[in-house]
């Protein structure tokens, strides 16, 4: 039970880690729609820390805590911000995490398992997710109501318009995430009891939260 509890904390640091990249690298919050390539980029380091928690966890609890701990800082960022949870530019990005979250599970789950112990297979599964991901983002104006943001002068979806880079990215940063999940869960089996373990071990992911939010309320209050 005590080593579950140490492998939530590494989960709940790489879930605060991504939400503090949301926060810092996405659009702020107080516009409506992301500025040009914005979504895109942000899909792709989506696909970096579900991969890597992936990876991690061999489980699917790894991505949903993950994804659970990403939406909570997305939220409060909101709140720092003083914005509703229903403005598109609080809600439409949560639909997007979910959507990324689903489309590397499933996948995850259907490609073969032997292909996903090689470089080109991991790549394979990071660009179908980022794909299947920004074909599924059009439909979140029939979830939240609110419409995808669209390129200007056009009727057409951002997510679809700069899907290249969007999937071109996630072909590098899938490999990059699972490759760093299974260093995480490689160090972590190397180590000592839970009793055993140095004090820095014990604090180093609860430490990575806490810095993760200090930082995010930092960006939003200076």
């Amino acid at each position: 039970m005590k080593k579950r509890n140490y492998g939530l904390w590494g989960l709940v640091a790489v879930g605060s880690v991504w939400g503090l990249c949301e926060a810092g690298l996405g659009m702020y919050l107080r516009g409506m729609c992301a500025r040009t390539i914005t979504g895109s980029v942000m899909t792709a380091v989506a696909i970096l820390f579900i991969s890597l928690s992936a990876a991690y966890s061999r489980k699917i609890i790894g991505p949903a805590i993950v994804l659970g701990v990403a939406i909570v800082f997305r939220l409060f960022d909101a709140y720092l911000l003083h914005l509703p949870v229903l403005h598109g530019a609080v809600i439409n990005p949560i639909f997007g995490f979910v959507t990324e979250a689903i489309a590397f599970v499933l996948l995850f789950a259907v490609l073969d398992s032997s292909l996903m112990m090689k470089q080109h297979g991991r790549m394979v599964l990071g660009g179908l997710s980022a794909l299947v991901a920004v074909n599924l983002f059009p439909l979140v104006g029939y979830v939240t109501t609110i419409s995808a943001c669209v390129y200007p002068g056009t009727a057409y979806p951002l997510s679809l318009y700069y899907a290249p880079i969007a999937v071109g990215l996630s072909l590098i940063t899938c490999p990059v995430g699972m490759a760093l999940g299974e260093k995480l869960a490689h160090y972590e089996a190397r180590q000592t009891s839970w009793i055993k373990r140095p004090l820095w071990a014990h604090a180093a992911f609860p430490a990575v939260s806490a810095v993760s939010l200090a930082v995010m309320i930092l960006m939003r209050v200076a």
